[in-house]
């Protein structure tokens, strides 16, 4: 058998020829190609505006300085994520404030934000930053209704779930990143994710004072738009209103993006059968997976189980070159996040789920034989255990 990865891109043909036919266009960056993916991801999320940026931190950082994030301002989010989750707050200034999770499913414990932003003074806090972990969609409805009353902005990280949703107390379905409920939604291009650019990310809104300003910081702070700017000395100019950076992505990356996106359905619908044979497998075991929601809104970027014996499991499967993963380390634990004053005290459900969290492989191009090859190995090693 051959390795087996947790994740894998999976670059078509078709994929090929679009980036061809773009390295023989007149453009390889800031072209057509660019605004061709974002209508057409803005469509896919269902949102009014979408922003196609560099990688899926570039589009945290734009999202933290488009919604003035400074040195006085206090954010929440959660520990079980990556990083750049709680560093794009850093970047801009600003403190974060970590929240335990739900140990049913490994989401932010929104009971948890709850008792935490009625514990302090209203405007302690300035916004939050809910994951939808896995690909499992957050209850951005509730979250908004505690954002209302507190008046905190919310920046939706659906790296993990484009195409996931959650259903709403009206029986409606809310995709991930259609901006009803958060201010601003981001996605990440990463090779292992849904659609794989190689990198990317972008980010999402229905606001359009948030999209034109995320546009300007995107390119250095400079709009080339009349409509937008002081004055205007002919065809050529420019102004650079504000700082901002250099974000962009090159049209070849969004040549690819948009042909992923083509096929992303059936991607997501091919996840959610690996993971519907990985339910079935596990029901009668010993082994625990993460709570799925009853919506079935889960785009499954990640299938995670707990076992007590996680670093053996890991261990055990490389040795069948299996190549599992854990998702994630929890921030605070990370030495940087230590230096700032933060401890592993307030977490429980956090430290718990790390000391026992393994990713199966999940990608759409594992086959039905390396998946039974998996559940195979797994069960063997806790009937062995």
């Amino acid at each position: 058998m051959n390795s087996i990865p947790y994740g894998k891109q999976y670059i078509s043909q078709e994929d090929i020829h679009c980036i061809v036919e773009t390295l023989q266009s007149d453009f390889l960056t800031q072209g057509p190609k660019i605004e061709e993916f974002e209508v057409a991801f803005a469509n896919y999320v269902g949102s009014k505006y979408a922003v196609a940026v560099s990688n899926g931190t570039a589009a945290l950082h734009l999202c933290a300085l488009a919604l003035d994030v400074n040195e006085k301002s206090k954010v929440i989010t959660t520990p079980i994520t990556f990083a750049a989750s709680a560093n794009c707050i850093l970047y801009c200034g600003g403190n974060v404030e970590f929240v335990d999770i739900d140990k049913k499913n490994a989401l932010i414990d929104i009971d948890a934000v709850e008792t935490l932003l009625r514990s302090q003074p209203k405007g302690t806090f300035s916004g939050i930053v809910p994951v939808d972990f896995a690909g499992h969609a957050v209850d951005l409805e509730r979250l908004r209704k505690l954002a209302d009353e507190y008046e905190l902005w919310i920046i939706e990280d659906a790296c993990h779930a484009p195409g996931g949703y959650f259903t709403d107390s009206h029986g409606e379905q809310q995709k991930c990143g259609n901006g009803k409920f958060a201010d601003l939604a981001i996605f990440s291009f990463h090779p292992v994710k849904h659609i794989a650019c190689g990198e990317g990310g972008m980010i999402t809104t229905n606001r359009k004072d948030l999209y034109n300003k995320i546009i300007r910081l995107r390119t250095h702070g400079i709009t080339k738009n009349p409509e937008l700017m002081h004055e205007n000395h002919g065809g050529w100019y420019y102004e650079m209103q504000e700082l901002g950076y250099n974000y962009r992505i090159p049209d070849i990356l969004a040549a690819l993006g948009l042909s992923q996106l083509s096929r992303a359905d059936q991607g997501l619908a091919r996840r959610r059968e690996i993971a519907q044979k990985y339910d079935s497998a596990f029901a009668e075991s010993q082994i625990e997976v993460l709570q799925s929601p009853e919506d079935k809104g889960h785009a499954y970027h990640l299938y995670v189980i707990r076992t007590k014996k996680r670093k053996e499991l890991y261990n055990f499967l490389k040795q069948h070159n299996i190549f599992a993963q854990v998702h994630y380390i929890p921030v605070y634990t990370l030495p940087y996040y230590r230096n700032l004053g933060y401890t592993s005290d307030a977490y429980p459900m956090a430290e718990d789920y790390y000391a026992e969290c393994l990713s199966l492989p999940m990608y759409p191009t594992l086959t039905e034989k390396e998946q039974e090859f998996v559940i195979e190995t797994v069960k063997k090693f806790h009937d062995e255990a």
